[in-house]
Formats: C-alpha cells, sequence, structure tokens
C-alpha cells in the first residue's frame, strides 16, 4: 500500500520551516533529523517505509532544504538556535513524544532537546550521528578544528573546501563500495542550496559554532546514564568524518545499545536503505512492546493492542 508523504510549511518565530510528513498524527512518532550539506531530502525514501506503523516527521534546519534562510545579521545561527526552532515545529505538530533518527548534524541538535527535555525522547537511532570524541576521524576534523579555533584567512580555507562540489560529493560517496547506488541527484541538490549568496556565511558560523556541541558530551553522556534510552546505531562503518568506534562509544553508557556496523560510508541511507530500515522497525517494536509492557497492570497476562 503507498503512502501519501505531505510536504508543508509551517512559520516557527516568524521564519518559514519546511517539513515532510507522513502516517497517522496518532501513532507514535518519529522525528528524522538531517546533516549536513543536505536536508530532508535524505530521508525521501525512508518515509514511505516508516509510515505505515508511524507518524513520520523531517523538518529542513533553518539554512537548509526549503526551510528560511536569513542571513547571519538576521538570525544567530548555532546549534541551540536551531535546536529551539525544530522544538518550536515539534511543539507546534503536537509531537511530545517521539523516537528520534539523528545523521550528522541531526545528532546535536537531538542532544539538546534530549538534555533538556529528557521525557520527550523514547528511543534513539544514530546513523553516523556522534555524542563521543572517539568517532572523530583526525584526518578530517583536524582541519576544521583548526579553523574553529582560530579562523583566519589561512584555517579558513579547509573550511571552505568543505562547501566545494568536489567534496560535497566525496561526503556522499567515501565508503561506499558500489557508488552506483548512491544519485548524484543527492550532492547536485545540495551544492545548488549551498550555492545561494549568503550560504556560505551561514554554514561557517556554523562550523564555528560546532565546539560547543563537543562541550555537550558529558552532561549529554550523563542523560545516557541516568536515562538508559534505547538506541540503536546504525553506521556506515567506513565514514571517513563520524567513524566506528563513535558507534561503540555508546556502549559505555548504554550497555544495552543496539549496534549494527554496515559496508558504506557517511550517508549509509542511500546504499543500505532496506537493511537499515529492517534494523529501524525491529528496534522500534521492540521498544514500543517494552513500554506497553510496563505500561500493563502487574501480574496481567492480556494482551495490549498496539500503538
Amino acid at each position: 500500500m503507498s503512502v501519501a508523504v505531505h510536504h508543508r510549511t509551517a512559520t516557527v518565530n516568524g521564519l518559514d520551516v519546511f517539513y515532510r510528513e507522513a502516517g497517522d498524527p496518532q501513532a507514535p512518532a518519529v522525528v528524522l533529523l538531517h546533516g549536513f550539506p543536505t536536508s530532508s531530502h535524505m530521508f525521501r525514501d525512508l518515509i514511505p517505509k516508516l509510515a505505515d506503523s508511524y507518524h513520520v516527521i523531517a523538518p529542513d534546519m533553518i539554512g537548509f532544504g526549503h526551510s528560511a534562510m536569513p542571513s547571519v545579521d538576521e538570525f544567530d545561527y548555532g546549534f541551540d538556535a536551531l535546536t529551539d526552532v525544530t522544538v518550536g515545529l515539534l511543539d507546534q505538530l503536537g509531537a511530545d513524544r517521539f523516537a528520534v533518527y539523528v545523521q550528522d548534524y541531526g545528532a546535536p541538535v537531538a542532544w539538546r532537546i534530549a538534555t533538556r527535555t529528557p521525557h520527550r525522547i523514547t528511543a534513539i537511532i544514530t546513523q553516523n550521528g556522534n555524542a563521543y570524541t572517539e568517532g572523530f576521524v583526525k584526518d578530517f576534523w583536524d582541519g576544521l578544528f583548526a579553523y574553529t579555533d582560530d579562523p583566519t584567512p589561512e584555517t579558513e580555507a579547509f573550511a571552505r573546501a568543505a562547501l566545494s562540489p568536489g567534496m560535497v560529493r566525496w561526503q556522499y560517496l567515501n565508503g561506499v563500495v558500489d557508488q552506483s547506488l548512491v544519485s548524484p541527484d543527492t550532492w547536485a541538490l545540495d551544492q545548488a542550496l549551498l550555492d545561494r549568496p549568503g550560504n556560505d556565511a551561514v554554514q561557517l558560523t556554523l562550523f564555528r559554532d560546532y565546539p560547543n556541541n563537543v562541550t555537550l558530551y558529558p552532561r549529554l553522556q550523563q542523560y545516557f546514564r541516568d536515562s538508559q534510552v534505547p538506541l540503536l546505531a546504525v553506521w556506515g562503518a567506513n565514514d571517513e568524518i563520524f567513524g566506528p568506534e563513535g558507534a561503540h562509544a555508546f556502549r559505555r553508557d548504554l550497555p544495552g545499545a543496539e549496534i549494527h556496523l554496515l559496508d558504506t560510508g557517511h550517508f549509509a541511507l542511500e546504499s543500505h536503505l532496506e537493511e537499515i530500515t529492517g534494523h529501524i522497525r525491529d528496534f522500534l517494536a521492540r521498544v514500543g512492546a517494552q513500554r506497553r509492557r510496563r505500561r500493563s497492570p502487574a501480574g496481567s497476562s492480556a494482551p495490549t493492542a498496539p500503538r
């Protein structure tokens, strides 16, 4: 049965926020948070595969995709501000509790939601979304952190290179065994949006804010220890940005974390959609069953109707 995916725009804090939405609004919610340099477009094929059972919401962050892109003088670009807008959208849509799928930039947004309002997160699916310094691949991050530590014309050159067509294409293809599985439409769309006038300043501002995500890690890891939130890692093991050590590290604070390393790279959905979908559906079904058992009266053997 085909599932309708709606493409909508809401106004949050005076800004237009584009989002994709599918599924029954009364079903358990799953929020999909994209990474750099993409948008909710990265979830275009995953959304229909989840929407028969879940209310799926995939927003474009401010400055990305089809959402508003105010200038750096008009909007305080940083991960706190991106989180504020994301939360505002979810509040409007009535998504009070949800499982969250994170990748790359989506991770620090979700981590802020989790540490601010831990009761909202029912489960985490992380696909190359880091929460530990072990996941940073040195060859990539040394250059970026040199820029964030000391923004000069010399260090900025590395950061600007990340916005170039060659590097955007590389993000999609690095670590992918069969590169013919990755549509060139992906990096072509991302590049067209990055090349909008003023978007380079947006991205450089977010790069400079990135160390604040690392500063959040100790608080986030305490949240993991306190909550023991169910977590599934479906990780491109060949990613040269966030390596597999980042996936394994979750078990330090979440011993029950489920980890699957996939033979692919940074944008694993492009080559491993079916495998990732299977892991997600199995994981969310188990999480849902555990929640229903906890809500059942003690000692009751009566079956609980699925939500």
